[in-house]
């Protein structure tokens, strides 16, 4: 998405806005960046909306984090509750802990027994990178060439979107995102073909694969949706080498996608370990690896793990909430249908603006790609433009993908047909300006 400079406010900020920015430079330095030229005070959210110090309310089709709507009362009540009563971590025993580990659990395949808490997406990928190095006895992991997987050293080396080819060391290898849009697709038929390549450039270099960690949605990527089959056939390539599978769902999960509670699920992919953040606790930081049980016994006896705060009770007491409200609210069934209808509004557009140039979704989770005659860098000047304008008409969306001319759609679940048909209005006009 494009950012404002932390030290300048644009020239349509009000004074007070104008004040916050230079504080915020002041206190927080430069690496905090806030999202659109005209920077948005925020003061209060509630189910797909936000509110700003004017009161004025935006409608939020990018936020996963507050997967089940902003501040969902059943959330904020199962956190207050807990948090009135007790929280410490799991050295001590505690009932609401196993409860959220049996109910996360039963969301997955029973190949993958154990729980094991984390406070951030980051921190998952992490460990979950380190138990497939002590598994496997490797040090290579493989990854999409504009993928994004964390902010810890290990995972932030992962993650060339932050860090850029060269920032990944030389043990890892990054093979191209399954693109399903460009030279018809040729990326995503010859996936499986790519990480098989990868794995023996490993071997060449006397490299021992040690997992193939994939975001089941490819969202920094550009948002793609490969055939199931080629998926399935790079995790037995990687399978093969001796290397596992790790399902990145922080983006992908908890129902986003509209078939399921999972991602990895949409290509029968069986993961050896599945890591979670974001969405898991509507807003609440956490995170969890889910993991066959086999990979951990001999990590757990010479390793071990300890987090202070992952798996708290207050946590596991907003996981539970979050798990209940998607059952009971039928968010996953709503991200199939609303998204179903999201995405004929969207792919209307493509026939009324010719720089649309491809529009994918999967539930309530959408890649629409803009593209231009005078080249990439255009196509990413008029994306930037499409989501400025869209903020400045009360609709929050970002951009994505290596050239940064991918509009990315991803709403709060609860998500209905009334807000779908606003932001399908209002990025009409938005791109009516081109």
């Amino acid at each position: 998405m494009s950012q404002s400079s932390p030290y300048q406010a644009n020239a349509d900020s009000t004074a007070s806005e104008q004040a916050l920015l230079e504080r915020r430079a002041r206190l927080l330095g430069p690496t905090y960046r806030a999202f659109y030229r005209n920077p948005i005070h925020l003061v209060r959210g509630s189910g797909v909306w936000l509110y700003d110090a004017t009161g004025r309310k935006f409608l939020d089709a990018y936020n996963n984090v507050a997967s089940v709507g902003h501040c969902h009362p059943r959330v904020v009540e199962a956190l207050s509750g807990q948090a009135a009563t007790l929280n410490t971590h799991t050295r001590y025993l505690s009932e609401i802990i196993l409860d959220y580990a049996e109910k996360l659990l039963g969301t997955v395949p029973s190949h993958l027994g154990h729980a094991m808490f984390t406070c951030t997406g980051s921190e998952a990928n992490d460990l979950a990178i380190r138990i497939a190095q002590h598994s496997s006895g490797g040090t290579g992991v493989i990854i999409t060439d504009f993928a994004y997987h964390g902010a810890t050293i290990a995972t932030a080396q992962l993650s060339p979107a932050a860090v850029g080819a060269k920032g990944v060391p030389v043990h890892h290898r990054t093979v191209a995102a399954p693109d399903t849009f460009r030279d018809h697709g040729r990326a995503a038929k010859d996936f499986a073909k790519n990480v098989a390549a990868a794995i023996e450039d490993m071997r060449a270099q006397n490299i021992r694969p040690a997992a193939l960690l994939l975001d089941s949605a490819f969202s920094s990527d550009g948002i793609f949706f490969p055939d199931a089959a080629v998926m399935r056939e790079a995790g037995d390539h990687v399978r093969k080498a001796g290397g596992i599978v790790i399902a990145d769902e922080v983006q992908s999960g908890f129902g986003r996608l509209g078939q399921g509670m999972w991602g990895f699920a949409n290509y029968g992919l069986e993961p050896d370990i599945v890591t979670m953040g974001k969405p898991i606790g509507d807003g609440h930081p956490m995170g969890a690896v889910l993991v066959r049980p086999r990979l951990v016994s001999s990590f757990g006896s010479n390793t071990g793990y300890f987090n202070t705060f992952g798996g708290n009770p207050v946590a596991a007491a907003v996981g539970i909430a979050v798990l209940d409200v998607i059952e009971g609210e039928g968010l996953i069934e709503n991200a199939r249908n609303v998204g179903a209808y999201t995405a004929d509004l969207l792919r209307a557009l493509q026939g009324r603006h010719g720089m649309v140039g491809d529009v994918r979704h999967n539930g309530l989770y959408f890649g629409v790609e803009l593209t231009a005659d005078g080249g990439e860098a255009l196509a990413a000047s008029k994306t930037s433009s499409v989501v400025e304008a869209m903020r400045e008409d009360g609709v929050l969306i970002s951009s994505c993908g290596p050239r940064g001319n991918v509009l990315k759609i991803r709403p709060p679940l609860p998500f209905a047909r009334d807000n779908a048909e606003q932001l399908a209005e209002t990025l009409d006009r938005a791109l009516s300006n081109w």
